[in-house]
């Protein structure tokens, strides 16, 4: 079972109202019931904690589920978060990013009776947010809870680009097979992984989306918080689908700096003068190339409308492979490049000295194709 609640409405960019801030709508559906929520330091409505709203509207929100970086969202990327209390509401937190299954306790599913999601997503195949949701969902169909998704406008959603993933790479950063660039929200996402079938051993979930106002998948919408540590400022968002590959690389992307998902570089690359040195720091506690001056490109200045038109851009991995010396280049990708892109063609491609364009040329007829099936699962215009 699925539902839509109310329907949808054209806006100019500031006028959109998140899903957490129409109380009016899920305050119903969770009143008198215990109540679980999956948010984090992005779950926020004009200042305030989503989770500040539901206690002050008399929701018994008995449990916190926690993502990547923590329920209050100061962990490093890819670091193991433990179960524990909040220590803001005395609350306790079920952490779904502990280095385990990341699925929660069956126990603490049997004292809920329903579950809220409330996380800021950004808008790729590989940030981990809505690969939690799903896990979270999974677990809930397993227990027939109800889920209700509070939904937030995709800062990417205008753009739909990249190679849509081969399942034969899933992975902790790429769970259903869509694109780099699949311009949904987290609602839409989780409409369309539980209508195709895509939740393991083809569960099927009762979930519920309250809906943005005033969003357009045209709307470019910018974000109130950072959604993680090292995506600082909406530059380093619209950056993100095309450096976070170099995460798969030998090369730096900033972690350690004061311009993470802004600049590249490495030690080795020749051509460059920009110079950066990765240092430790909160957010990038044992940064890649940690103490070492690299040489490579600040990408801090980029017009916006370039970003977003470039959708997936391949030509900064290029640049710094290329600029490599040949001893180097043959260290130069990880196995974790692959599972970045979505497949092992790119690489070799790259490899070969193919161009940007031309090996963006490779996926468009895959993008085509996810867009016709992405149309059943949209809540919002286009336009």
């Amino acid at each position: 079972m699925a539902g839509l609640i109310a329907g949808h409405s054209v806006a100019f960019a500031g006028e959109v109202a998140v899903g957490a801030s129409r109380i009016a709508l899920y305050h119903p559906m969770m009143e008198g019931k215990r109540v679980a929520l999956l948010s984090n330091h992005t779950g926020i409505v004009n200042g305030r904690h989503t989770l500040d709203i539901m206690l002050e509207h008399g929701i018994n929100v008995v449990t916190l589920f926690s993502p990547e970086h923590g329920f209050r969202g100061t962990a490093d990327a890819g670091e193991h978060i433990k179960s524990g209390v909040d220590p803001v509401t005395g609350i306790p937190v079920a952490s779904l990013y502990s280095g385990g299954k990341n699925t929660p306790d069956p126990k603490v599913m049997e004292d809920i009776d329903v579950i809220a999601v409330d996380l800021q997503d950004v808008g790729t195949r590989f940030y981990t947010y809505y690969i939690t949701m799903l896990n979270l969902i999974e677990a809930a169909a397993r227990h027939d809870i109800p889920v209700i998704v509070l939904d937030r406008p995709n800062p990417l959603g205008m753009s739909v680009d990249g190679p849509v993933l081969d399942m034969k790479l899933r992975s902790g950063v790429g769970r259903l097979p869509i694109p780099v660039l699949h311009g949904m929200t987290m609602g839409e996402l989780a409409m369309m992984a539980n209508g195709e079938g895509w939740l393991n051993s083809s569960l099927k979930a009762d979930i519920t989306v309250i809906p943005c106002t005033g969003y357009t998948h045209a709307t470019r919408y910018e974000l109130p918080v950072a959604p993680s540590p090292n995506l600082r400022d909406m530059t380093a968002i619209y950056l993100y689908p095309s450096l976070c590959f170099f995460e798969g690389t030998a090369a730096s992307v900033g972690r350690g700096t004061d311009r993470p998902f802004k600049i590249y570089g490495h030690p080795a690359m020749r051509n460059h003068n920009f110079a950066f040195t990765p240092q430790s720091m909160p957010g990038a506690k044992n940064p890649p190339l940690l103490g070492k001056r690299c040489l490579g490109t600040d990408l801090s200045s980029s017009d916006v409308d370039s970003m977003i038109s470039a959708g997936v851009n391949l030509q900064y991995i290029i640049d710094a492979y290329s600029s490599m010396p040949e001893a180097s280049k043959a260290r130069f990708f990880s196995p974790f490049f692959d599972k970045l892109i979505g497949n092992t063609r790119v690489r070799q491609m790259i490899i070969s000295g193919r161009s940007a364009d031309d090996i963006k040329s490779t996926w468009a007829d895959e993008v085509v194709k996810f867009r016709k099936l992405r149309a059943k699962y949209l809540l919002y215009p286009e336009k």
